[in-house]
């Protein structure tokens, strides 16, 4: 990035019209901070830090590293990791996702539109982080 500190904040958030996710986006230096947040409980249920490396199987691609904290009972690491290293990797810097989502009772196919709407929002990170 030419100049990190050019989006000081900022948020995106999906527009499916069902169980919609949110991001908001901050440079702190040159790392990136990802909140990503929805549903009736937004909380803190993982966090992600990621590293971008060159790829195993090709250098002349870049990779990401991560871990990953899972509080008890909750299930966002997936999605905090697959956010981490997707923006550390595309962005060539580290990266830290805390994430946290909570509908009560969702279905099956609620739990699909969110992993949907998860990889949305990655698009959309991107998405702003080249425009601004």
């Amino acid at each position: 990035m030419d100049s990190p500190n050019r989006l000081l904040g900022n948020r995106v958030t999906t527009q499916s019209g069902s169980f919609d996710i949110e991001a908001d986006i901050r440079w702190v230096g040159s790392d990136l901070l990802v909140c990503i947040s929805g549903g009736e409980k937004p909380h803190i249920g993982a966090v992600a830090a990621a590293h971008p490396r060159p790829s195993l199987k090709d250098p002349a691609v870049m990779s990401a590293t991560s871990s990953v904290i899972c509080y008890t009972a909750h299930k966002e690491d997936e999605l905090a990791r697959h956010a981490a290293e997707k923006l550390a990797a595309a962005l060539n810097t580290r990266v830290v996702v805390t994430a946290g989502i909570h509908w009560d009772n969702l279905s099956e196919a609620g739990i699909r539109q969110v992993v949907k709407n998860s990889l949305n929002l990655v698009a959309l990170i991107l998405d702003r982080l080249k425009y601004t």
